[in-house]
């Protein structure tokens, strides 16, 4: 099973940090014929994350793109751009069960990649483990429920 929709594509962004890992990433979308729509950066210059992570975010909140994959140096601060969106559950991961445990009890919708901590194989057992990884429902649901500001009693 895969979370993949074939009549929307997957959002991809990142900085500078992150550019040659998405480089990589495309490459490997291509390969297997899924479709990715880049929100940039689309080149390895200086640059701020925040302009790329909130076009991203706001495709996945709109359901333009589902899922993401995002990226920068820590990926802290990508992640934590796109988690203000009301609609976004980001995930941080270096490792496949975190990826895992994103999707099967979080039902995160962007997969968040530290570039200059990882390789670019691990980055790819990520991205597969992501996307191939079903929410499990249930108790997990009453939780995600509540994330958004205002739904916690």
């Amino acid at each position: 099973m895969n979370i993949l929709r074939n009549d929307i594509p997957v959002g991809l962004c990142s900085d500078h940090a992150g550019y040659e890992l998405k480089a990589i990433i495309e490459g490997y979308l291509e390969s297997n014929n899924i479709s990715f729509e880049d929100f940039g950066t689309f080149s390895s210059e200086s640059c701020d994350y925040p302009d790329f992570a909130h076009p991203c975010a706001a495709a996945v909140e709109a359901g333009k793109v589902y899922p993401a994959i995002a990226m920068c140096g820590t990926g802290n601060g990508i992640g934590m751009t796109l988690n203000k969106h009301q609609g976004v559950r980001a995930a941080l991961c270096w490792e496949p069960e975190l990826a895992r445990l994103a999707r099967a009890h979080n039902d995160a919708n962007i997969l968040v990649l530290p570039a200059r901590f990882i390789a670019p194989e691990l980055a790819l057992e990520l991205i597969d483990v992501f996307l191939s990884t079903p929410f499990e429902g249930g108790r997990h649901q009453r939780r995600i429920g509540k994330m958004p500001v205002g739904n916690c009693k």
